[in-house]
């Protein structure tokens, strides 16, 4: 199994942080049914000030091209993605129309890397 990290900043506004984590709570299920169509075994999201850190773990199917095709034909992933895009701020670095960034991984206990 493969993982993946990814970062983001929500906006700095603890209303909005607090109903991002509500919204977090009731995922709708057409969003969910999206990720594990293209390859998302498990997403864990974690949190502390606004920053925001992403874990996937994937199937051997996954890509971040079928992930981008799945989540383009889903409408109901569009209006989460619309909906998030309340709370989200992109990273100063981030490319033009970049939300999540990809992390690198710069240790690895189990396997010494």
């Amino acid at each position: 199994m493969r993982k993946f990290a990814l970062t983001l900043d929500l906006k700095n506004d603890k209303k909005l942080i607090a109903e991002y984590e509500e919204w977090h709570k009731r995922v709708w299920p057409g969003v969910t049914f999206s990720l594990m169509t293209s390859g998302i075994i498990n997403m864990e999201i974690y949190r502390v000030s606004t920053r925001l850190f992403m874990m996937l773990e994937v199937d051997a199917s996954f890509s971040f091209e079928k992930k981008t095709a799945t989540e383009r034909a889903s409408t109901k992933y569009q209006e989460w993605e619309k909906l998030m895009s309340t709370y989200e701020k992109s990273l100063s670095f981030a490319k033009p129309g970049e939300k999540w960034v990809l992390m690198d991984k710069v240790f690895d206990l189990v396997n010494g890397t």
